[in-house]
């Protein structure tokens, strides 16, 4: 793996006799390169930044794809996967580069510095623009995987270069520089550069740091082993390539406003990334400007509009608090709309509203026109929030029963919601009611999604709740379909309290309207969901793929 006598475009490190013991290492004045000892730490400090790099690489391509598409485990498995297999042939393809390990490196460096930076922002504009992410994605985790691959041989070659050993030994020593690398990159990744930076510009920062780090080995360790011309050439590519990486995250914040527009229909209001999702709210007016439709949407999913989100929530609520109602309980429905309607009864005295994104609560409370549609609702003394899981807290809940329990959270379109849609859930919910309580749960569209719709269904009855299946038309959403269950053998009566306030929507006549489906969208048998089994997934992916 080292250079040879007769092969002119790099020259030994240093001469054998200085590569003997570190008391014989001369001290290097300044512009020469150290001596082999440090020498052969920088080569292992670099490679424990470049494993770093990488695998936040293969990280952000993960988590732009599970941003963009919703589908975290598909993403996850596709990108390692393709990663994995590209750094098999990266690591073959450079082998003939062996002879010219530095100036090799050097390429490698820059070119994977530069792809792996650029790779989000190219991707994120090739879904705005051009709707197209799939085959773009799969092209940059093949050369980003590539390029990682062909790292590990050439930093073995100037390993051996600065200090030949035992291979067996060279190997120990790289792998633990490596993998110690990956580490601090998987853990930086999260806890650092996501909440600190963001995706883009947390990628365009680890993109300078490897062009830097090949500066560094390239430009100082190993700088006689370059003709003056070539060295300077990399000297160039890397502070061209880090100043258009500088140039990248000035621009960062306009490119990431006008791309993300792109993605909706109408004017962004209100736009941040919490913890757990993109929040996006829009808003454009309607009916010759005298009204406005406001729009939610969390990572790119519609929550509701406020044209007919009455609807939806009158449908989901009253149902619901048709019976006893002094305790109710709303799981999901950071919003507040449907906490609202909860509040329109004057006897209910108490109300706890887990949520688990606590920047949600925070935009419906003080957004001007989200505070005014949901009429203040978490002003109201009445009203507990929770920021927490759903699934979590209803498993260590160990308070009074509730009288009403809605489910109010979003479709079972990835690992993390699927759970929410289980017989273990609706489980835990069935121990959350009074005797004779009742709950309610959205359960998705029996129309566009019948298997999924009639999948929560089956879960609902299977955790030992009855239940009576309904829908209603939602024009934003198409036709939307609940679940309102109950303890006992007998299921509860679908209709609306005597002291039911005044509705837009919702009448007696509707809600009977509400249990007739039509049999074309009636599928045969279906599973329920489990923890171990979520084969709602599959049905939302089969589903909802043509929509």
């Amino acid at each position: 793996m080292t250079t040879t006598v007769g092969r002119p475009p790099e020259r030994p490190e240093l001469a054998p006799t200085e590569l003997t013991t570190p008391a014989e290492a001369p001290s290097a004045p300044a512009g020469v390169p150290p001596p082999p000892v440090r020498a052969r730490r920088l080569v292992l400090l670099a490679t424990f930044v470049c494993a770093a790099c990488g695998l936040v690489y293969e990280l952000a391509l993960i988590t732009l794809g599970a941003y963009l598409t919703g589908s975290s485990i598909t993403q996850t498995s596709v990108v390692i996967g393709v990663v994995m297999a590209s750094m098999g042939l990266g690591a073959l393809a450079v082998k003939p580069l062996l002879r010219w390990p530095v100036a090799a490196f050097a390429a490698v460096e820059i070119s994977l510095g530069l792809l792996g930076a650029l790779s989000v922002p190219a991707l994120y504009a090739a879904f705005a623009w051009l709707n197209l992410y799939t085959p773009v994605m799969l092209v940059a985790a093949a050369l980003v995987g590539g390029l990682i691959g062909a790292e590990v041989p050439l930093l073995m070659a100037l390993v051996q270069r600065v200090r030949r050993q035992e291979a067996s030994g060279a190997v120990a020593d790289l792998s633990a520089a490596d993998y110690g690398g990956a580490l601090v990159g998987g853990l930086a990744f999260p806890f650092l550069l996501l909440p600190s930076l963001g995706l883009l510009q947390g990628a365009l920062v680890v993109g300078a740091l490897n062009l830097a780090t090949a500066g560094l080995v390239v430009g100082w360790v190993f700088r006689r082993s370059l003709s003056g011309r070539a060295h300077l050439a990399v000297m160039v590519a890397c502070a061209s390539g880090l100043a258009l990486l500088g140039a990248g995250a000035a621009l960062a914040g306009t490119f990431e406003v006008t791309a993300r527009q792109r993605l909706y229909r109408y004017p962004i209001v209100h736009a941040e990334r919490s913890p757990y999702q993109e929040i996006v709210l829009t808003s454009a007016p309607v009916n010759g400007w005298r009204d406005r439709d406001l729009r939610l949407y969390l990572d790119g999913d519609l929550q509701f509009s406020s044209l007919d989100e009455h609807r939806y929530h009158e449908s989901l609520v009253h149902p619901a608090l048709a019976g006893d109602r002094n305790r109710v309980l709303v799981l999901g429905g950071g919003d507040g709309l449907a906490l609202r309607e909860v509040l329109r009864y004057p006897d209910v005295e108490q109300v706890t509203l887990v949520d688990l994104d606590p920047a949600v609560v925070q935009l419906a409370r003080k957004h001007p026109a989200l505070s005014a549609l949901n009429e203040g609702a978490f002003s109201d003394p009445r009203v507990e929030v929770v920021a927490a899981d759903a699934f979590t807290w209803a498993r260590g809940y160990e308070g009074a029963p509730f009288d009403a329990v809605l489910v109010d959270l979003p479709d079972a379109d990835t690992t993390e919601t699927a759970k929410l849609y289980t017989v273990e859930f609706y489980g835990l919910v069935g121990r959350l009611l009074a005797d004779g309580g009742r709950a309610a749960v959205q359960a998705g569209s029996p129309f566009f999604a019948p298997t999924s719709y009639w999948s929560v269904v089956a879960a609902v009855e299977e955790a030992g709740l009855s239940s009576v299946p309904y829908h209603v038309d939602v024009p934003s959403f198409g036709d939307w379909g609940f679940v309102l269950a109950g303890p006992g053998p007998a299921p509860p009566s679908l209709a609306l309290a005597g002291a039911t306030p005044e509705l837009r929507f919702l009448t007696p006549e509707v809600l009977r309207a509400a249990t007739v489906f039509a049999p074309d969208r009636i599928p045969g048998p279906v599973e329920a969901s489990t923890l171990l089994d979520p084969v709602i997934l599959e049905y939302q992916r089969r589903e909802w793929i043509g929509y």
